[in-house]
């Protein structure tokens, strides 16, 4: 699949400055935490959820992994031009560096079926009011949201200063079911 093509100039113009802001961002964030905590508790029927390893500037929200033990934590892997979901338990010990230097699942890890992903936890540059999220370029999370079951939560996780007026969102773009930040 062929990768997507910044063919928007008020879109490649954004994700220039926002690459330029995440750069003096840092991963700590008590009240993303502490909202994505609040959030969790409060969302019963989420059993499986895909979370990220933050790259410098997006929120390090792996804490929750062993604060909600009873939840099934999946994370994408980097395999081809897609995102494979894998099954870790413990991040410490399952992730390793991977494509784009982000910690991925080790080799070998459980794959995970879109199928029974209740929730995603998103990163992204960007995010807007209406839910568009603003990604680094490459498309994966796109492509990988696309085929998400029709009732899987799709949340935008950020810092307050990642919050813009429109992300310039195309048709190829995933819009988040909602947004945290703070």
């Amino acid at each position: 699949m062929a990768i997507p093509q910044d063919t928007n100039p008020p879109k490649k113009e954004l994700r220039r400055e926002m690459r330029r802001l995440v750069k003096t961002l840092p991963q700590e964030n008590p009240m993303v935490l502490q909202l994505l905590r609040d959030w969790l508790a409060g969302q019963p029927q989420v059993k499986v959820i895909s979370t990220y390893s933050p790259l410098p500037g997006e929120v390090d929200i792996m804490p929750l992994v062993t604060e909600f033990p009873h939840l099934r934590w999946v994370f994408p892997r980097v395999e081809g031009g897609e995102l494979v979901l894998h099954e870790v338990s413990e991040p410490a010990i399952d992730l390793e560096p991977g494509a784009f230097d982000i910690r991925e699942p080790k080799t070998g890890l459980p794959v995970v079926d879109l199928f029974h992903v209740d929730a995603f936890l998103c990163p992204g540059l960007a995010f807007d009011e209406y839910g568009g999220r603003l990604g680094r370029g490459r498309g994966f999370y796109d492509r990988l949201l696309e085929h998400a079951r029709g009732d899987a939560l799709k949340v935008g996780v950020c810092h307050k200063e990642q919050l813009v007026p429109h992300t310039f969102g195309e048709a190829h773009d995933v819009v988040m079911s909602r947004v945290i930040s703070g």
